[in-house]
């Protein structure tokens, strides 16, 4: 019998087994209201097959994984009908399983869905729409399906744009690109990565802007350097590409002006500047559409992905007529799917709602009323030790102390899984893991932040956490930085460099208890008061940390 049998038999045995169960149990234990019917496998069934049938670096959320069978608006859906309420995925801008895209993509399948080889009304009423949310000089778009293929096609049109001696690509600390070999190139979150091969000689890196640290706020200083190590070296860039918001990186806020200090830089060395909005673009900022328009510029090029098609497989690079005409000078460029019927409806439909449901209005007002929440919340946690973020784009940075400001990855995986418990979902990122990551639908609603902030501030309640189990969270932390050899301030790029040694004394340092007293909300949430007791963890006297093992002076 060949594997492809073997596996269809287990398949079937794992059906049938459940088939064979009682109704009641089914109602109790398997899909419930949420579920997908009498074919739903229980969960350690779909693992077991997973492991068998896909490739083992394909990650999964949580300590313990859900199977999701539904969604709706801000919620997803578990087989046994639990709701959750989500407020990581950012691919549904206009809410999960949103009627009006999911009506306009088959109705375009059953229709015709064929390519950009043929005269068609769609799409040309669809760039229209989709450009006149950009500058009047970014006035061309080509489409493709995914974030990876626009960010590969922008540096491909950058290369054969400059001339032939301009071919290297400056990013920031942190950033991820996308997962084709010239994305993974220019993505330090990946090369940079435990199992990541490095960065390319032709991958120049500037280190993001700490505003929590204050460290490496100069966009002019800082794009000069890098410039100049260049030019030492030799090299040319014809390219520098960075995020609107840096999201892998940990939902970085660039500072006032930060972008128009570097585009100048680059420009004078005759560099294109893409932004990448595939993460933070389409209103999500609340302020503005795109992220770059809060930072006063207008890139060359800009990359589109992730919520341009509500979920649909789509993505778009727009640019100027200039970068257009001479990129066409080249071999053509042919894309099968991208730009096909069904995802120009996708895109339509989702601009439609956006504008129709005043969703960019409405991340800006939810996403305020957020920030406001979560603020009162560092205020009162002495591990928060940064909120930032625009609109519906949000960062909560967890830290061993917020003296020290050291990284603590094991308590913003505490918080995820917890939170998962407590059915609202998040995810952590940031070059250390140490930062929850908020991007919801764009659906999301004040009631929403509200149920949000109280399960996080349970999460931190004595009826939560342990004092063993803070203890435990920050020595795992502790050992982290340690390892990783981080110092207070964090120095260039978020990292040490490779090599640097150092002491970390962290002796005598008394584990913050703080009481809290009355939190006062704004008006109209619905989270009780915070008595005195939150976040006293009753870790009795004087707590010794001591890092020293491994340490050199």
């Amino acid at each position: 019998m060949g594997t492809a049998s073997k596996r269809k038999g287990k398949l079937n045995t794992a059906k049938q087994r459940l088939h064979r169960e009682d109704e009641r149990e089914r109602l109790q234990n398997g899909s419930g209201s949420g579920g997908s019917g009498n074919d739903t496998l229980a969960t350690e069934d779909i693992l077991k097959l997973r492991r068998e049938c896909l490739g083992l670096n394909l990650s999964l959320h949580y300590d313990n994984p859900l199977q999701i069978v539904r969604g709706q608006g801000c919620h997803l859906y578990d087989s046994s009908g639990v709701e959750y309420l989500d407020a990581v995925n950012n691919v549904p801008c206009v809410g999960h399983s949103n009627p009006v895209v999911a009506e306009a993509v088959s109705r375009a399948m059953s229709t015709v869905n064929t390519n950009t080889r043929y005269v068609r009304q769609d799409i040309v009423e669809y760039s229209k729409d989709l450009l006149s949310h950009f500058p009047d000089t970014l006035e061309v778009v080509y489409f493709c399906n995914s974030g990876s293929e626009a960010n590969d096609l922008a540096i491909r049109m950058a290369r054969e744009v400059c001339p032939e001696d301009c071919t290297d690509v400056v990013v920031m600390a942190g950033a991820y690109h996308g997962n084709t070999r010239q994305c993974m190139e220019i993505s330090p979150y990946k090369f940079n990565s435990q199992r990541g091969k490095g960065k390319e000689e032709s991958t120049h890196v500037m280190p993001f802007p700490d505003a929590y640290r204050n460290v490496n706020m100069d966009g002019k200083e800082e794009s000069e350097h890098v410039l100049r190590e260049m030019e030492l070296s030799n090299r040319k860039a014809c390219a520098f590409i960075c995020e609107s918001i840096l999201g892998c990186a940990g939902q970085i806020v660039l500072p006032e002006g930060y972008l128009s200090d570097v585009y100048s830089a680059m420009r004078s060395r005759g560099v294109l500047c893409i932004a990448d909005e595939v993460q933070c673009g389409f209103g999500r900022v609340g302020t503005h559409f795109w992220g770059f328009q809060t930072q006063n510029v207008v890139p060359d090029i800009v990359v589109l992905g992730k919520p341009i098609g509500n979920g649909f497989p789509l993505a778009a690079v727009v640019t100027t007529r200039r970068v257009a005409d001479r990129f066409s000078d080249g071999v053509e460029y042919f894309n099968t799917f991208g730009g096909c019927n069904a995802a120009c409806a996708a895109g339509a439909s989702v601009l439609k709602e956006i504008r129709e449901k005043k969703l960019q209005e409405n991340a800006e007002t939810v996403g305020n009323y957020l920030l406001r929440l979560l603020e009162q919340f560092k205020i009162t946690c002495p591990y928060v030790g940064d909120v930032r973020g625009k609109g519906l784009f949000i960062g909560v940075e967890f830290v061993t102390s917020k003296s020290t400001m050291y990284p603590a990855p094991s308590i913003a995986k505490f918080v995820c899984n917890t939170m998962k418990k407590r059915k609202v979902l998040v995810s952590a990122d940031g070059v250390h893991n140490n930062v929850i990551k908020i991007k919801p639908p764009l659906v999301f609603s004040k009631e929403n932040a509200d149920k949000l902030v109280s399960e996080l501030i349970y999460t931190f309640s004595n009826d939560n956490m342990t004092p063993e189990a803070l203890w435990t969270m920050l020595d795992s932390s502790m050992r982290y930085v340690t390892k990783t050899k981080l110092q207070r301030g964090y120095p260039r790029g978020a990292e040490s460099p490779a090599g640097q040694t150092f002491h970390v004394s962290m002796q005598n340092e008394r584990l913050q208890t703080e009481e809290s007293g009355t939190l006062k909300y704004p008006s109209g949430t619905i989270l009780a008061l915070i008595s005195s007791s939150f976040v006293s963890f009753a870790l009795g006297s004087l707590v010794t940390i001591k890092v020293l093992h491994g340490l050199k002076n």
